[in-house]
């Protein structure tokens, strides 16, 4: 069977400036440069457009020829999931692309395992500069960003990478801030419950070693403001009980926090690198029966809008300010040479989990 010689051509950009009588520029502004033509002209060519089954410029083509993509890309070394499920990711998420809204740019996510080394996303992905957020000193795919001419904005870590902008808060201060409060409250006895401190699964203590070889420096930095405030009030860190998690999640924070607490009865509070272990970590406490805060203390780190819900003791950190200032730092970098350095301000928050250190071992005996 063959096929109808009056089937029509599909239109292109020639055709239909032939049939309105204009040039192929008008065309083209009509979509890309739309403040170019009055209202009317502009209406005119679309309507024709979608008349003749004209399906606008080769996006491929015309990044090929301007080259550029009109994206930025967003490394995240987890499961694409995590960005719509953690409230941390997601927060930071929506503040970079408020930025590239106003910018008129896309955001394509560059999703990557950090169990695994093929970085072929990174170097496929068309994009016009990267947002890198959060990874590993030793992260393979964060090299292969480095390896393309584009500009680079690293969020929280790594640090000291020559020529490129980054975007933090002072994790150590904020958390030797809430050390601080833990220790006027007369607390000693501190179990810590800790994010992932490398690339490499593991679930379980960490000690003095693991905790200063982490690759990850914003849990360095928050377990070392943890350190400093304990040190200055007396207590021997290495006597202080680390629990390490690889997954974030209020399941792994519940588990952890059983784990520490059936080796460590007599601690008084829970400290937690993230509000995401801490909820998890007041879960656990719901359902093992424990007072909090009259027989435990915990606190997190981060400000999501889950611990204000359940008045959990953090330091607050501007999420999203933080994802709009990456943003903002990468497409407003014009001819600048010299990186940027911006780091945005905690705040400690005092809520009703935590409160003064009491004897607890008779209430924990038995775990």
């Amino acid at each position: 069977m063959t096929g109808s010689p009056h089937v029509r051509r599909p239109a292109t950009l020639a055709s239909l400036a032939a049939e309105l009588g204009v040039s192929r520029t008008t065309v083209s502004n009509a979509y890309n440069r739309p403040d170019q033509l009055s209202a009317p002209l502009r209406e005119k060519v679309l309507e024709a457009a979608r008349r003749l089954g004209y399906p606008g410029p080769d996006p491929v083509a015309r990044s090929l020829r301007t080259r550029r993509a009109g994206a930025v890309g967003l490394l995240l070394t987890e499961a694409l999931s995590y960005a719509f499920r953690d409230p941390v990711a997601t927060g930071f998420l929506e503040g970079l692309a408020l930025a590239c809204e106003q910018a008129g740019q896309g955001l394509l996510l560059v999703p990557v395992s950090p169990e695994h080394a093929d970085v072929a996303a990174v170097h496929q992905a068309g994009v016009d500069g990267f947002v890198v957020y959060s990874v590993s000193e030793d992260d393979p795919h964060f090299r292969a960003v480095l390896e393309r001419p584009v500009p680079t904005v690293v969020c929280d870590q790594p640090v000291g990478v020559e020529g490129v902008d980054r975007v933090s808060v002072d994790d150590r201060e904020g958390m030797r801030a809430l050390g601080a409060h833990l220790t006027t409250l007369g607390h000693r006895k501190i179990g810590v419950l800790c994010m992932r401190l490398g690339p490499q699964r593991h679930d379980g203590p960490a000690d003095l070693v693991r905790q200063e070889n982490t690759s990850y420096p914003v849990q360095r930095e928050r377990i070392g403001g943890l350190r400093d405030a304990l040190v200055d009030a007396g207590v021997d860190w290495s006597a202080v009980p680390v629990v390490e998690r690889f997954e974030h999640s209020p399941e792994a924070g519940a588990s952890a926090a059983r784990e520490l607490l059936a080796s460590y009865p007599d601690v008084t509070a829970l400290v937690c690198t993230s509000d995401v272990l801490a909820i998890g970590a007041l879960q656990h406490a719901t359902e093992a029966g424990i007072a909090v805060p009259d027989r435990l203390t915990i606190t997190g780190f981060d400000g999501v809008p889950e611990a204000e819900r359940v008045g959990l003791t953090t330091v607050r950190q501007p999420v999203r300010r933080k994802g709009q200032v990456a943003g903002e730092l990468l497409l407003q970098r014009g001819e600048r040479n010299k990186p940027k350095q911006i780091v945005l301000p905690t705040e400690l928050v005092v809520g009703s989990t935590s409160g003064p250190a009491t004897q607890t071992e008779k209430f924990f005996s038995g775990w």
